[in-house]
């Protein structure tokens, strides 16, 4: 997602990956595959930070904790970074400081404020793969069924996710909540339908051929949990789900396919970058070389990932978006020495 999606495709074309797959098999860390070919590291998150340190370290890297930044100066080709424990000339500099998600962790503006101050545009910024928030009734009903979780799909204007939806004490989370959030927008609906695999009303048939003698509901719970089931028939404004499957007309079983399908809710709100895994939006694309990342505006200055108006979906892709924006930076500076 970016208001110029084509930007990201020269980095990320020249460093897949698979060439982040050889980084870790050089330190010894080993993945395995999961849904959506998605690649996961059987260690922790720990050892792939320590891989990366012991690289940055072998290159003559100096990693300094604990030393704010107070002031950032250019003049006459030369940065100068101010910290609390002294001051550090370069004459490039490069900025890697994240967007505003999980503010708990040290997220700031301190990118944007950069960027701003040497001439760059902003897009405006929003919490993304974050979970939907609900008030009122719609609020205490999904309370009611927190901890609960089902596959749907869920739509966010013309685009849709068909993956696990989990219910919230505040509203709705799971990966294809996440996924639609960064295309929701306040206002609008977000469309469930809970047979994402299947035709609906072809569906309700074959429970009725499956389970004549049973409720609606009951065969309900065969494809969905119980406890939201339960909860069902006041929710969609359904027709009863207490008739036998078997008694139930087509235009009866048609109808409740249809709300099982198409629910709409209206979400008021996100939880926010407390609990958002990334920051759509950023510096401007515009001001950026997409090759090595540098500033239009300021020779020697680069900014990558998160920061940038580059956000990708839930899996891995703005992981990949990090090293492979920090890979043309590097690249370009490593041809300028």
């Amino acid at each position: 997602l970016s208001q110029n999606p084509h930007f990201a495709k020269s980095a990320l074309a020249r460093h897949t990956p698979w060439d982040f797959m050889d980084f870790l098999s050089a330190h010894d860390l080993t993945w395995h595959e999961k849904t959506l070919g998605q690649l996961f590291c059987d260690q922790k998150s720990g050892a792939i930070i320590q891989a990366l340190i012991t690289e940055f370290e072998a290159r003559g890297g100096a990693l300094q904790l604990g030393a704010p930044v107070t002031d950032i100066s250019h003049a006459d080709g030369v940065f100068s970074v101010t910290t609390e424990t002294g001051t550090v000339r370069a004459d490039n500099l490069v900025i890697a400081t994240g967007g505003l998600s999980i503010p708990k962790i040290g997220a700031t503006r301190f990118a944007y404020d950069l960027a701003t101050r040497f001439g760059h545009e902003m897009v405006e910024t929003r919490p993304a793969l974050v979970p939907l928030t609900f008030s009122g009734d719609m609020k205490d009903a999904f309370a009611a069924l927190s901890g609960v979780s089902c596959q749907v799909r869920a739509q966010a204007g013309s685009v849709a996710f068909s993956e696990g939806m989990l219910f919230t004490h505040r509203g709705l989370s799971g990966p294809a909540i996440l996924q639609a959030s960064s295309y929701w927008r306040e206002g609008e609906d977000l469309i469930l339908d809970f047979f994402p695999e299947t035709e609906p009303v072809a569906a309700m048939k074959s429970l009725r051929d499956d389970h004549p003698k049973q409720t609606i509901a009951a065969g309900l719970a065969n494809h969905l949990p119980k406890r939201l089931v339960e909860h069902l028939e006041d929710q969609l404004n359904a027709p009863s789900l207490n008739a036998r499957l078997g008694e139930a007309s087509n235009q009866h079983l048609e109808t409740l396919a249809a709300r099982l399908s198409s629910w709409p809710l209206k979400p008021t709100g996100t939880e926010g970058y407390r609990t958002a895994e990334v920051t759509l939006g950023g510096i401007d694309t515009d001001g950026l070389s997409s090759r090595t990342m540098e500033s239009r505006m300021v020779p020697g200055l680069f900014f990558i990932g998160e920061c940038v108006d580059v956000t990708g979906w839930l899996g891995g892709y703005n992981f990949q978006w990090a090293w492979a924006s920090a890979d043309a930076c590097a690249d370009a500076l490593h041809r300028a020495i």
